[in-house]
């Protein structure tokens, strides 16, 4: 398995691969078939193979058939819906995407920012399931359809880009099948798997935790039009998928509903949960265990790593709350700043490597020197490797607070106040202060009533006097980016704090 092509040929063709609501479901015979109709007609329209096709939808069934056929006879570039206009053009510009994927209604901003002889293709789902993909404007000379070869470049997506401009990271066809590889692997995925995929198919985590691993292990995906938390319960009956995939974010929302659907969680249990692109603090995941009765799993994953690096394995081997487990088809290490490999239970910047994991930035031949040591990929995660291979992250070496020369953990803060009964979301964060360098402050939103001093006075009961947050923010809402991330580094910013913070911190 190196290609999306051997992928689709796992499944038993008469067995189930994509399912969703109130629309007909496509056996694995008919997907692989289809998906070639769909590559096929994409090369009549012109696109060529090593083209960028910039796909613009929402989730669901012609978001997933629309990627797979475009990463199959060229590269798939999938963006955020809910970009500006000024956004698209320049994620266009920078991919050079030569065709643009958008439904048949709506997406204007992407319309708009389509250049002068761009193709664009319209994507529509049909009542059977398939897609009819049809010419809007921009026809060009057909090319011939060429299956993809390992080393083809699949899926091009950009780094975050919270500190700086963002990179364009190229993932070929052999990443993306190893990185499935892995999570089968991990996860003992098998054809009696159905995964109900509630991650945007713009992120790497969507595209091939939950789309592209149960289809390569045989199983099932169900394709609901992204998250939601109040229709989740429908879908878990209605589907009775044996696992999801989600963000913390994500399922802290849905804690916060599920004692009234005990019925629907008894009535569909699930094999297990999983988690990632985030930490999750581990009260969320004592909390999830409890009232769910499943085996919840963090991960940890980059999109340079096509996704997961490392996971905690199911039982009856240990699982623990605060760690993302250990390699699965990947090695992991600990390096210092010089690049040698410390001892365990040593602290220093987390790197992989294994063949999940990206060539190198696009263009970008100075990023991509200093991504690599000796050809580890070195991640920007801060952590430690215990005795028993366990991988524990202390935060973004970027993210950590520097107070006065004392390196602080702001997960460790997070965690502390998510276990306040008042506390729904909490994140700490660095501002910037006149003589310590940064301090300690936090944003939550609350469930129930508490003051500032109530809060902090919590803190201190858990934390030594230097982390607890000298001012805690409570909030209506914690500003996230678009799959559900806690924009940590820029929360300062965010919340108007940069020139507040310059006298003493209160």
């Amino acid at each position: 398995m190196s290609t999306l092509v051997d992928i689709l040929q796992i499944g038993e063709p008469n067995a189930l691969a994509l399912l969703a609501p109130d629309t007909q479901p496509l056996t694995f015979g008919r997907l692989r078939e289809h998906v070639v109709e769909l590559a096929e007609r994409l090369a009549a329209y012109g696109v060529g193979r090593g083209e960028r096709v910039a796909i613009v939808l929402g989730n669901g069934p012609a978001m997933a058939l629309s990627f797979l056929a475009a990463a199959t006879c060229a590269t798939a570039a999938p963006l955020n819906p809910k970009y500006r206009q000024d956004e698209f053009a320049f994620y266009f510009e920078d991919t050079r995407a030569t065709t643009l994927i958008v439904p048949l209604d709506g997406m204007e901003a992407a319309r708009a920012a389509a250049f002068p002889g761009m193709t664009v293709v319209v994507a529509a789902l049909r009542a059977d399931g398939t897609l009819d993909l049809s010419l809007e404007r921009g026809a060009r000379p057909p090319q011939p359809f060429i299956p993809p070869q390992p080393d083809d470049v699949a899926l091009i997506l950009h780094t975050s880009g919270t500190t700086s401009r963002p990179k364009r990271v190229p993932l070929r066809q052999r990443n993306l099948t190893a990185s499935a590889r892995n999570i089968i692997d991990a996860y003992r995925l098998s054809p009696d798997d159905r995964a109900l995929c509630v991650m945007p198919l713009f992120h790497i985590h969507g595209i091939v935790a939950t789309l592209l691993a149960p289809l390569a292990s045989g199983g099932s995906v169900v394709l609901p039009p992204g998250f939601d938390a109040m229709r989740f319960w429908g879908w878990l009956i209605a589907f009775r998928p044996t696992w999801f995939s989600a963000v913390p974010t994500m399922h802290q929302m849905l804690l916060a509903r599920a004692e009234r659907q005990i019925a629907a969680i008894r009535a569909a249990p699930l094999r297990f949960i999983r988690s990632s692109s985030a930490p999750l603090p581990p009260v969320v995941l004592e909390r999830l265990e409890a009232i769910f009765q499943a085996p919840v799993l963090e991960s940890y994953g980059m999109t340079e790593a096509s996704h997961q690096m490392t996971t905690n394995p199911l039982p009856p081997l240990p699982h623990y709350a605060g760690s993302v487990g250990y390699g699965f088809g990947v090695e992991v290490t600990i390096l210092d700043e010089q690049g040698a490999e410390k001892s365990r239970g040593e602290h220093g910047e987390v790197a992989v490597r294994g063949p999940n994991v990206f060539d190198g930035y696009e263009n970008n031949s100075e990023a991509t020197a200093a991504a690599f040591t000796n050809g580890w990929f070195r991640t920007g995660d801060q952590g430690r490797i215990d005795g028993n291979g366990y991988l524990w992250l202390t935060g973004r070496l970027k993210e950590l607070i520097n107070r006065g020369g004392e390196k602080i953990s702001p997960l460790e803060i997070d965690d502390v106040l998510l276990r306040h009964p008042a506390v729904a979301e909490a994140v700490a964060f660095a501002v910037p202060h006149r003589t310590l360098g940064e301090e300690v402050h936090a944003a939550v939103v609350l469930r129930a009533a508490a003051t500032e001093r109530e809060l902090r006075d919590h803190c201190a009961a858990f934390l030594a006097d230097f982390k607890v947050p000298r001012v805690i923010h409570i909030l209506p809402e914690i500003p996230r980016g678009a799959t559900g991330k806690v924009q940590r580094i820029g929360m300062a910013k965010l919340l108007g704090l940069i020139n507040e913070s310059s006298g003493d911190a209160p």
